[in-house]
């Protein structure tokens, strides 16, 4: 692999790794795709498939189960294929993961009932945990030189909200589209194929996959037979629990201002939407949905902006505390402000507002994928970023959507939407206050280059 030039520029790239950048973008942008799909199909898939009004406590339950069980399952299942990355090798699994969340949301398009639509969202989300998981260890081992690995990994993360703006995009093309689409079930309900688009990341892997190499610091150690075998208890051994469990927890507070914040936006903005009674249903709907899809692109904006800003300041800011404050004190007063007031009583500022509170809050999962891989050891790196990402990311961070719903019997507002802003507001300060004291007890890796 290419070093850094004698004056500190960062290397050229060979065709072979502009190759495995390109299958690690795709990879990471369909991972944001098909997680942010939930959001946008929520409400009407819900209100289709099990007839629940948007408020009624069947509403709230399914909500709950459709953003919460899944996360549970890519947890559970994530840390497996954690384990297994770090058993079978890093491109094997980044492989099958895609694939399983590509097919996954597919099927998930067809569904006849709400329990059916959760088992292909619970699959879908488990290959999206174990796909990060593989990519990073993959990229990381990959690149030898510590600029060089950690833009890859900064500049290819930033690709994942290129994915949430790709779904926003997708879903607004739909919206005005559908009722030319060749039917489902007899109808031309905008989620089912916007769930079906997640088909898309399949058919360039399925080209690509006989060039891509595996890590050849992994594939080493196999061969030599020196790659030790990882273990979940290891992790809390005392070389490794204070980074285990400060990773998770302060990967949880950045997935929960996500999830527990900016996630329930969809299901706010409507009660903003100014749109003509006269108009017939149908097309009042679709100005809805396209408007929720517009506010979701700015959001998606504002995280891509996030991501370059963090892939730009990871070479320049040498301290990892340091780099992560840059985005979370800002994070503390901006993301509770944006749903306080622009939430609740302004479109127009809401645009702008949200489109700071991405860039703060989305910044901080590319913050993970730089960071993590210089703590573990290479027979420990899947199952230690697994640990973080998805035993405290996604199954504790993402709860923080729960939480959310749940606070909203408890806030002031008049309506539905009003009293969800407030929760989601009481939340976003909640994970960013405890993300922010949790960061003064955050490991600095020892060195540069990756442990061995």
């Amino acid at each position: 692999m290419p070093n850094t030039s004698s004056n500190g520029a960062i290397g050229r790239l060979t065709p072979v790794q502009w190759l495995i950048c390109v299958i690690a973008v795709i990879g990471f942008a369909f991972d944001t795709y098909e997680l942010l799909m939930l959001p946008l199909i929520a409400r009407p898939a819900i209100e289709q498939l099990g007839g629940h009004a948007f408020g009624s406590p069947g509403f709230s339950q399914w909500r709950d189960l459709l953003f919460y069980v899944p996360a549970v399952c890519g947890g559970v299942f994530g840390l497996l294929g954690g384990y297994l990355t770090d058993r079978l090798g890093r491109r094997r699994v980044l492989t099958w993961s895609i694939l399983l969340y590509a097919f996954s949301a597919f099927a998930a398009g067809f569904a006849t009932s709400l329990p059916m639509l959760l088992v292909f969202r619970c699959t879908t989300f488990v290959g999206v945990c174990v796909e990060f998981v593989a990519a990073v260890a993959w990229l990381a081992e990959l690149f030898n030189d510590p600029k060089q690995r950690e833009s890859v990994l900064g500049y290819t993360q930033a690709f994942s909200s290129l994915g949430g703006v790709m779904v926003s995009g997708m879903a607004y093309l739909i919206a005005k589209t559908a009722a030319s689409l060749p039917t489902i079930h007899g109808g031309h309900a905008s989620w089912r194929y916007l769930l079906i688009s997640g088909l898309i990341p399949a058919i360039p892997l399925i080209v690509i996959r006989p060039f891509l190499p595996e890590s050849p610091v992994w594939a080493e150690k196999k061969a030599a037979g020196t790659l030790k075998r990882p273990s979940l208890a290891e992790l809390f051994q005392p070389q490794f629990r204070r980074t285990t469990l400060v990773t998770a927890a302060m990967f949880a507070c950045s997935l929960g201002a996500a999830f527990g914040a900016i996630q329930q936006l969809p299901q706010i903005v409507p009660a903003l939407v100014q749109v003509d009674p006269a108009l017939p249903l149908p097309q009042r709907q679709q100005t809805v949905q396209a408007t929720v899809a517009l506010v979701q692109s700015i959001q998606e904006w504002g995280g891509l902006a996030g991501r370059f800003l963090l892939a730009f300041l990871a070479i320049r800011i040498l301290s990892r505390r340091n780099l992560l404050r840059v985005f979370q004190v800002p994070g503390l007063i901006i993301v509770p402000l944006v749903f306080m007031y622009p939430a609740l009583n302004n479109l127009t500022l809401l645009k702008y507002g949200i489109f700071f509170a991405g860039l703060v809050t989305v910044a901080q999962l590319s913050f993970w994928g730089n960071y993590l891989p210089r703590v573990y050891p290479t027979h420990l790196r899947g199952t230690g970023e697994s640990f973080a990402a998805n035993i405290g990311g996604r199954m504790i961070g993402t709860a923080a959507a729960l939480l959310t719903t749940r606070l909203t019997g408890l806030m002031p507002g008049n309506t539905p939407a009003s009293k969800l802003a407030y929760a989601a507001a009481a939340v976003a300060f909640l994970v960013y206050a405890l993300g922010v004291v949790l960061s003064f007890f955050l490991p600095e890796p020892a060195e540069e280059e990756l442990p061995e």
